[in-house]
């Protein structure tokens, strides 16, 4: 099969098309054709090696993926051959291939109602965002950095259906599209020190990091939560809570039946092919992807 490595940590030049074996899933694995995949930061920091969660190359990047059941490993039960299913993986063989193996429990059955294209879109940034603001209450004021982006235009979605007053941080091209999806109030970040525009902040979801941690910190009320899914300055703090992302099949389940009822929008900016995928790793890196980048393997060009 075709898949997408690198040898070395590197710039988006460092990924190439290779022929590997078709993998073999092992007992709770299930084998899926990749119909398709996308692009999520942590995609291109992996390649760069400022994070190293998977190790040293070689691998296969690519967290999301979406596809058709090919086999299943040994004990499996709840797939069958011929479903289509999308999740969340993170391992050294990932979905920038024409088939991947995850295991079983990270999976979930696709709604029928989502093309490849939007459920390719969906685990990563919904199980973040999801899984981030489980503790939300109602009538909590909840700052959301990066509005607009992959995790959070859905984390926007999230809050309200939680009951949340949602504000959000993003260029002002977005407001529109933040406004339709329910965030309450906008603050344009390259116009306005978000610092000086908000106070008493019950919960910050940072998607961001760096700097903003520390900055964060001022606008919250005595009690509040840091969320930081990046990494920041504000590490060590009381108040300061670090999200990492586990795949979840189970949840995926629940975020699909908001997505079947038509409760949740996925916005997708730009669907590329695979070939095509270090420009979509620079048009990631750019920080101006609205939603997400969506990445279709060769077959399905």
């Amino acid at each position: 099969m075709r898949a997408i490595t690198q040898k070395t940590f590197g710039g988006p030049d460092v990924l190439e098309t290779v022929d590997l074996p078709r993998p073999v899933p092992q007992p709770g694995e299930v084998l899926v054709r990749v119909a398709a995949t996308s692009v999520n930061p942590a995609d291109w920091k992996l390649r760069s090696g400022s994070v190293t969660r998977i190790g040293d190359p070689p691998f296969t990047l690519g967290l999301d993926v979406s596809g058709t059941v090919a086999e299943l490993g040994p004990g499996v039960t709840g797939f069958d051959r011929g479903d289509e299913v999308f999740g969340m993986l993170l391992n050294r063989s990932g979905a920038y291939a024409e088939y991947v193996v995850l295991p079983a429990d990270s999976l979930a059955h696709k709604p029928a109602e989502l093309d490849h294209v939007h459920a390719a879109a969906l685990p990563v940034v919904a199980l973040t965002g999801w899984q981030a603001l489980a503790g939300l209450r109602t009538g909590q004021r909840l700052l959301i950095h990066a509005a607009a982006g992959g995790i959070g235009h859905l984390a926007v979605q999230f809050a309200k259906a939680r009951g949340a007053y949602v504000i959000g941080t993003a260029r002002a091209v977005n407001h529109d599209f933040l406004r339709g999806l329910g965030a309450d109030e906008l603050i344009d970040y390259t116009a306005v020190d978000f610092t000086e525009a908000v106070r008493d902040v019950d919960v910050v979801l940072d998607l961001v990091g760096g700097d903003y941690g520390s900055r964060s910190l001022r606008v919250l009320r005595p009690g509040g939560r840091y969320l930081d899914t990046q990494g920041s300055d504000a590490e060590g703090d009381p108040r300061y809570v670090r999200m990492y992302v586990e795949p979840s099949g189970a949840e995926l389940r629940e975020i699909a039946g908001s997505a079947a009822r038509g409760e949740l929008h996925i916005e997708v900016e730009r669907v590329m092919s695979l070939a095509d995928v270090a420009e979509a790793h620079k048009l990631s890196e750019s920080g101006r992807v609205r939603g997400k980048i969506v990445l279709l393997p060769w077959a399905a060009e």
